[in-house]
């Protein structure tokens, strides 16, 4: 009975799409990465696969999808931006906003559930720019200033370097994420909970 229970609560699918989009945020840092104006943090295409966790994959399943590839990380694979890989990659500039990818995934996919079974454009803009970009700039500052020793409040304006292109991120997320979700509708988070929610009542 306790292996049926929790086969329902992690389905296969589930797990297979966990799998999926950590290896798409993975993917994203093939690109390499690009530092200006002198920020020790890069900019990178792998909030875009953060962002688009959220939006499809919902609270839960696009926090552990970033978890598995933050684990890969630090037991040394290469997967993030410019092949950097292992635990250096946890005390660096960068740090802070790699650990804020999680709550940032989360968030991103919490606030699209609560648009319910047919979100729009503007609400899941708004889900990628609180959760993908607010929440992960939230962690990500702090850890950087103290990591460089430069002031928060420096820190804080050299980040704004990031908005233009996390902007264009939100907005390619929600188009990608909308499109996909017309086409199946499994990939809208809520769609996917009440379908979960139906089999465990069967």
């Amino acid at each position: 009975m306790n292996d049926v229970g929790k086969q329902r609560r992690f389905p296969t699918g589930d797990l297979a799409r966990v799998a999926v989009f950590a290896a798409l945020i993975a993917v994203l840092g093939m690109p390499g990465s690009l530092n200006v104006f002198g920020n020790a943090v890069p900019i990178t295409l792998q909030t875009l696969g953060v962002m688009l966790a959220g939006v499809i994959l919902g609270t839960w399943r696009a926090a552990l999808a970033v978890v598995v590839l933050l684990v890969l990380v630090a037991a040394g694979l290469p997967l993030l931006s410019g092949g950097r890989g292992g635990l250096g990659a946890f005390v660096g500039p960068s740090a802070g906003f790699l650990i804020g990818w999680i709550p940032g995934a989360a968030v991103t996919g919490w606030l699209v559930e609560r648009a319910g079974r047919n979100p729009g454009i503007v609400q899941l803009v708004v889900a990628c720019l609180v959760g993908g970009v607010g929440v992960i700039y939230l962690f990500g500052i702090p850890v950087q200033a103290v990591v460089t020793g430069v002031p928060l409040g420096t820190t804080a304006g050299l980040s704004l370097v990031f908005l233009p292109g996390d902007l264009i991120k939100a907005v390619l997320a929600s188009l990608i994420a909308r499109g996909t979700q017309r086409a199946y509708p499994d990939a809208v988070p809520a769609v996917h909970q009440e379908r979960l929610r139906a089999g465990r009542e069967r």
